[in-house]
């Protein structure tokens, strides 16, 4: 099965892919947000359909207590637009803390500042879909339901 992570923010939408046997997240690329909501859902579906995606992990945006603010309710809305398009399954993943780790790590690989803006929302899709496949580890889906959020 493979799995597709989104890092949804208002200017980009950073993407990650995992290999076939879901064991790693890979940085896919930037989607610069169109203007246009419906653009960029088909751009998506388009490069869920040629990746050949089975599942999809959205991040979450939440409060460092928990709660949900104006951006989550954004994400939340995108997703459930995306999922009246796909027919694959779609979980919410906490994203907390996603952003700050992948600055970190492009620190650490010592690129500028212009090369970690671009990058960014990239690494931060990896984080988000490594941190889903690292945590279904010995669950099954089906029979659990659903992952926690």
């Amino acid at each position: 099965m493979r799995w597709m992570g989104l890092d949804v923010g208002e200017k980009r939408i950073g993407i990650a892919i995992s290999d076939p046997l879901e064991i790693t997240a890979q940085g896919y690329m930037v989607l610069q947000r169109s203007g246009s909501f419906r653009k960029d859902l088909d751009s998506l579906c388009q490069m869920m359909s040629d990746r050949e995606i089975d599942g999809l992990v959205i991040g979450l945006p939440k409060n460092m207590n928990g709660t949900e603010g104006p951006m989550a309710e954004k994400v939340r809305g995108f997703g459930t637009e995306l999922a009246k398009l796909v027919k694959i399954p779609i979980f919410y993943w906490d994203e907390r803390l996603s952003t700050g780790s992948a600055e970190k790590a492009l620190l650490e690989a010592d690129l500028s500042r212009r090369e970690r803006r671009s990058r960014i929302d990239k690494v931060a899709a990896v984080i988000i879909l490594q941190n889903f496949l690292d945590a279904k580890v010995g669950m099954n889906l089906e029979q659990k339901g659903k992952i926690p959020e």
